[in-house]
Formats: C-alpha cells, sequence, structure tokens
C-alpha cells in the first residue's frame, strides 16, 4: 500500500492520524515477533505530552527562619538558601512518544533499538524538536540502535537532518531542502578503537511504498524492519483505503 498524507483529506476525514501512530506500534510489535531472535522481546509505548495539574499536599515546616533541635536538644539555626538568580513561569516540555522498543531479555530486559514514529508536536517548535533529536542521540550514545519514521506532512522539517546538525554532521544524500517525510536506520557502533555513526536514510513520498530498513539488535545482528508491511496492516484495520 503507497504512502497516504494522514492530515489532509481525504484520509483525515477516514481516520486521525493519532488513530494510525497510535495503533501502527502494536501491528511492527506482531510483525517483529515473527522474525526477532528468541532472546529479544519488543513492545509498544505511546506516551501522550499532555500537561496534567497535580495536587500536592506541602507539609508546614517553615524552613526559613526556624529552628530546630540537634542530637543532643540544643536548638540550632536551619540553613536557608539565597534569592534565586532566575525565578520565571515557564513549563516543562513533555513530548509525544510513539515507538516501540526491543529489548534482550538475556541481559535484564536491555534495551538494544528504538523504533520512534515523529508526530506533529514533535515537530512543531524548536525547543519540541531540539528535545526530541537530544533524546535520539541520548539513545544512540548508549549503543541503541534508532529508527524514525516521519509521516508529518504539515511540518516541513526534517529531524534525521537536525539529529546530524545537532551532533556537527550532514548527510550529503539530503541534499539542500530535505523532505519532511523520511524513514532513517541509525546506530553508533565501535570500528577498533573509534566509533562511527552509520544511517540508512530512506525518503518516503506520498504515493509510494514505504521502504524496508534494518533494525540493528547488536553489533552485528540486524534484522529487516518492512515498514510497508506493518503501515499496511495498521491501515487496513483503520479501514483507511
Amino acid at each position: 500500500m503507497p504512502l497516504c498524507d494522514h492530515f489532509r483529506p481525504p484520509v483525515n476525514k477516514r481516520a486521525s492520524w493519532e488513530e494510525l501512530h497510535g495503533g501502527w506500534p502494536m501491528v511492527i510489535v506482531q510483525q517483529l515477533k515473527r522474525i526477532l531472535p528468541e532472546r529479544y522481546v519488543a513492545a509498544p509505548r505511546v506516551h501522550l505530552g499532555a500537561q496534567f495539574e497535580v495536587n500536592v499536599a506541602a507539609l508546614d515546616y517553615q524552613f526559613a527562619g526556624s529552628t530546630r533541635a540537634d542530637d543532643r536538644g540544643t536548638e540550632t539555626a536551619t540553613w536557608s538558601p539565597t534569592a534565586p538568580t532566575l525565578a520565571v513561569e515557564t513549563e516543562l516540555a513533555d513530548f509525544d512518544e510513539y515507538e516501540v522498543r526491543v529489548y534482550d531479555a538475556e541481559r535484564d530486559r536491555r534495551l538494544v533499538a528504538a523504533i520512534e514514529l515523529v508526530s506533529p508536536g514533535n515537530k512543531d517548535r524548536p525547543e519540541n524538536r531540539w528535545q526530541f533529536v537530544s533524546k535520539c542521540a541520548a539513545l544512540l550514545r548508549q549503543g541503541i540502535s534508532v529508527v524514525l519514521v516521519d509521516l508529518v506532512t504539515v511540518r516541513d522539517f526534517n529531524l534525521y537532518a537536525e539529529l546530524l546538525e545537532l551532533i556537527g554532521q550532514r548527510d550529503p544524500t539530503l541534499g539542500d531542502d530535505p523532505t519532511a517525510t523520511y524513514a532513517v536506520a541509525c546506530r553508533w557502533h565501535p570500528r577498533g578503537a573509534k566509533r562511527w555513526l552509520e544511517t540508512w536514510s530512506r525518503p518516503m513520498i506520498v504515493g509510494q511504498p514505504l521502504p524496508v530498513l534494518p533494525l540493528w539488535l547488536s553489533e552485528d545482528l540486524s534484522i529487516p524492519l518492512d515498514l510497508e508491511e506493518s503501515y499496511e496492516l495498521a491501515c487496513r484495520d483503520l479501514r483507511i483505503a
């Protein structure tokens, strides 16, 4: 099944992009179950970056300027910090995560691979894009392979290009105007005394099939991640023609 534009009519009248992103990870898990070696397990993870208010009951210790008794019963003045150098009203970003994680069950469920489905929220603001690519860079540095799958046609940013920019690199195959929809497999692995970043980047064009990418489980073991197969099954379940 060729790639659809899930953010514009007629497809978004049939099913929302959230429904595809929410259901696709489990289809990928079912696909991987057939080909993963016995020691590996895959699991979906969907986390929506909504902000929630939490009411916390504060205990009235009256820290500032109060006194307390030491072990000998002698009252001593408590320490109080100086005024903060910065106090601003703000929020810490909590971004969307639509992903599949692959674990090595024989190594205490050590995370070995992550398949990240990019959402519009991951691309809409500079701070969100930076947070997303920083997460991917941190995973790679831990030896975890990362696959980015970006179907978002309504945000003209390429997070793979921004990931490379973060680490001071550039992929010449992207050109001067990288496509906004793409899929890429990445791994950071040793070659002798040095480490190398290797990527397999493919543009994804509406109306064309999705690619097959390598999903690296260890330094010398990869399996094929057939995005076309899982995408077609997910769309079929949602009755997207």
